[in-house]
C-alpha cells in the first residue's frame, strides 16, 4: 500500500475494511451452514466446522481428520460451493435476512415516543406495518 500524508491512518482504515469483509464472510458462512449444514456428510461437517468456526489451521484439521492439508483445503472449498448452491436454489438465507429486516422495522414502527404521535403519524405507521406484513407474507 502506498503511504501518503496520512500514513498509518490509511493503513488502519484499510485493515478495518478487511476485518469487516472477513466478518461479513464469516457471517455469510455461518448462515449458510446454519440453514444447509445438515445436508453435508458428517465428514464434511466435521472438517468445515473445525476449519471455519473453530479457527483451526489446515494442518490441525488434517491431523485430526487423518487427511492432507490440501484435502482439507479442497473439502472446505467444495463445502462452500455446495452450501452456496443450495442457497442459489432455495433462497432460504436471503428470505430469512429480508424478513428479519422487515420484522425489525415493524418493531421500530410500533415503538411509541413519550410525546405521543399525531393521528396522521399513527395512521402512517399502521400503513407501513401493514405493507411490511404483506411483503413478509408474500416472501413466505
Amino acid at each position: 500500500m502506498r503511504q501518503t500524508g496520512k500514513g498509518s491512518k490509511e493503513t488502519a482504515l484499510y485493515k478495518g475494511f478487511r476485518e469487516r469483509d472477513c466478518m461479513d464472510e464469516l457471517l455469510e458462512k455461518s448462515l449458510l451452514y446454519d440453514f444447509y449444514g445438515e445436508l453435508l456428510t458428517e465428514h464434511q461437517q466435521a472438517v468445515y466446522q473445525s476449519f471455519v468456526f473453530d479457527d483451526m489451521s489446515l494442518a490441525e484439521v488434517a491431523e485430526e481428520q487423518g487427511i492432507t492439508r490440501q484435502g482439507v483445503h479442497d473439502l472446505v472449498k467444495r463445502c462452500d460451493k455446495i452450501l452456496q448452491g443450495y442457497e442459489e436454489k432455495l433462497h432460504l438465507v436471503s428470505k430469512f435476512v429480508s424478513i428479519k429486516k422487515k420484522v425489525t422495522r415493524i418493531g421500530e414502527l410500533t415503538e411509541l415516543s413519550d410525546t405521543g404521535l399525531s393521528d396522521d403519524d399513527f395512521k402512517r405507521r399502521l400503513c407501513d406495518i401493514n405493507k411490511l406484513t404483506q411483503d413478509i407474507l408474500e416472501e413466505l
